[in-house]
């Protein structure tokens, strides 16, 4: 008996939930105000929060869960006893106009299983972005997940209409996905991935002054908000530090916008050569928390490996405030004097946090109690600071600080 729309819908959303990476941050502005359908902005749209704190939607859905690739840690896999659907490329067209129609959804995020071959797959996630675009006037966040192997025109295209691209490498060793993954091929992940990447940068190179005239010409569009990838913790034996390690390869070779870490659960139908307990998703938050330090911070891989036990970093306490707790002979500095790639490192304060502290001391020496208006939090940052009025009388090698901080760090995690 053939499967109802909505049951397929039920299929489709429910094996789409793994996939993390769909985060839209970046994309173009755009409205409806001079025509079209649906609109976006700079903060993006997703199933997450943005920076402040929004919850935005978007349908997120595979095309099929029919594979004929046996990924061991995929819920997808040939092998998987699950139930398996298809939608066609007018049906999720029609359902992401639909739902959009009735305030459900800001945008889609499509990805599919390779049912027959990589160009069949790639051409009709291609098909839904276009008809979206180009007939229904849509212009809300697209994100396209590409295929690899497929044919470069079919990449190429992809990202003339889609606002971010995505291919996931999965596993964060060539080892490791050999082992699980033996059928998929590395090499072309990569090419895929080096694809994505010249087209972003050609059309960005055509953003140059026009002759004659003040200004640039404005670039040709191809997946504005860029492209991204996922790996999944906790599937293999790879340590934090492999997978920090396999990253920072990933943004220099690619420009990647993001990698998304997944901790690994084994739900539905779960292979026996994986884990039969779930990856902690504290470390999957620890793994962002060593990115962002590594992105925005400053901070340098070989100083994140002084901050973690054989590889792994704590559980019990953010990677900075490992770093700092290891490094208690930089502590405190002054917050009036100190430049701000040292201001980054005190544990507590932020980027945003540290702009502000840099802006108000132009205009006269702070106090502990600017700090905390400055910052937000004062507890985590009062041990590594001097102030105005403050210097901390505790030591910082006092076995009780790291007690304190580990606490108080722990409730700031639960409760924000």
């Amino acid at each position: 008996m053939p499967l109802s729309l909505l049951r397929k819908l039920e299929i489709l959303a429910d094996a789409a939930k793994y996939d993390a990476s769909c985060a839209s941050s970046g994309g173009a502005k755009r409205n409806s105000r001079n025509g079209g359908l649906g609109s976006t902005n700079g903060a993006g749209i997703c199933h997450a929060y943005t920076p402040d704190g929004r919850c935005v939607s978007l349908l997120k859905i595979l095309l099929t869960n029919f594979c004929r690739y046996d990924c061991s840690y995929c819920v997808s896999r040939r092998s998987s006893n699950v139930e398996r659907a298809r939608l066609s490329v007018a049906e999720v067209v029609q359902l992401t106009l639909d739902l959009y129609r009735r305030n459900c959804i800001e945008g889609l995020f499509l990805s599919s299983g390779i049912a027959r071959s990589e160009d069949d797959t790639m051409s009709d996630l291609v098909a839904v972005a276009k008809s979206l675009r180009l007939d229904h006037g849509f212009k809300g966040y697209i994100h396209l997940k590409t295929i690899p192997g497929a044919d470069e025109r079919l990449i190429a295209e992809a990202g003339l209409h889609a606002d971010r691209l995505s291919l996931n490498v999965e596993l964060p060793s060539e080892t490791a996905l050999k082992t699980y993954a033996p059928e998929k091929d590395v090499a072309a992940m990569k090419k895929g991935l080096a694809l994505t990447r010249s087209c972003i940068e050609a059309a960005l190179g055509e953003a140059r002054p026009a002759r004659g005239k003040i200004g640039r010409v404005a670039p040709r569009r191809f997946a504005p908000a860029g492209q991204s990838t996922q790996v999944i913790v906790g599937a293999d034996r790879s340590s934090d530090l492999t997978i920090l390690r396999s990253s920072a390869a990933l943004y220099s070779s690619y420009d990647l916008k993001r990698v998304y870490y997944s901790a690994f659960s084994p739900t539905g139908h779960p292979s026996a050569v994986l884990p039969d307990v779930a990856t902690p998703l504290m470390r999957e938050h620890r793994l962002y928390q060593a990115d962002w330090l590594l992105r925005f911070y400053g901070f340098h891989l070989r100083e994140l490996e002084q901050a973690t036990t054989r590889g792994m970093l704590s559980l019990e306490i953010d990677p900075k405030l490992a770093w700092a707790l290891a490094h208690r002979g930089s502590f405190p500095i002054d917050v009036n004097k100190a430049p701000r790639e040292t201001l980054l490192r005190v544990p507590g304060l932020g980027v945003r946090s540290v702009d502000r502290i840099i802006a108000a001391r132009r205009m006269g020496a702070l106090n502990l109690k600017d700090i905390a208006r400055l910052a937000g939090a004062i507890v985590r940052v009062r041990p590594f600071i001097v102030t105005r009025d403050w210097r901390p009388t505790a030591l910082l090698d006092d076995g009780s600080l790291k007690h304190k901080l580990t606490a108080r760090t722990k409730q700031l995690e639960l409760f924000g």
